[in-house]
């Protein structure tokens, strides 16, 4: 009799350690397909389709649109990365732009474009001044290196190496300097 106690209860822990398994393994399959799922939510963007120089997720969407509808009428609208925060914050608040009066944005469309523009600019350094010109971002250098610049560099002038810029579209260059790439 004794002898089967002692087999009864060697099996039980082997049958927990088992249970204990088996739903180990399931939970970790159920969160992988929901991890799964909630990647797949957004999707991947095709280079060919995102056009701009970030792919912006839908929550940024309407305020991209809202910036390019109120700044691509006057000039060519500049990616955000291109300049850092405190530069289009101050834009954003001055109704002096460059020496024209312009009529500043206002709530909530302010709002939209502001988290559009601080989620996709760059900081700016303690120390660094707040550049207002293009061609006086650290940014904008680190994006043209080994490109000689006109001086002063006007933004309308972005066309000659990106023709896309127009719309938006700084991804392509010209055949010169998408050979130069390579």
């Amino acid at each position: 009799m004794s002898k089967i106690l002692k087999r009864r209860k060697h099996r039980q822990p082997q049958r927990k350690s088992v249970s204990l398994i088996l739903i180990v393994l399931a939970w970790s399959l159920a969160m992988g397909w929901l991890l799964s799922l909630a990647i797949n939510v957004q999707g991947a963007t095709p280079a060919s389709e995102i056009g701009t120089v970030d792919v912006v997720p839908a929550q940024y969407q309407l305020g991209q649109q809202l910036y390019l509808e109120n700044c691509s009428t006057c000039h060519l609208a500049l990616p955000p990365a291109v300049l850092p925060i405190q530069t289009w914050k101050n834009l954003l608040q001055d109704s002096q732009h460059y020496g024209a009066q312009i009529k500043p944005l206002v709530d909530p469309g302010r709002i939209l474009v502001w988290r559009y523009l601080s989620t996709f600019s760059r900081p700016q350094l303690k120390d660094e001044r707040t550049p207002y010109r293009v061609d006086r971002s650290r940014y904008f250098k680190a994006l043209h290196p080994q490109v000689k610049l006109p001086h002063p560099v006007k933004i309308n002038s972005c066309v000659t190496c990106h023709p896309g810029a127009e719309n938006y579209n700084f991804r392509r260059l010209t055949p010169e300097w998408e050979n130069d790439r390579e």
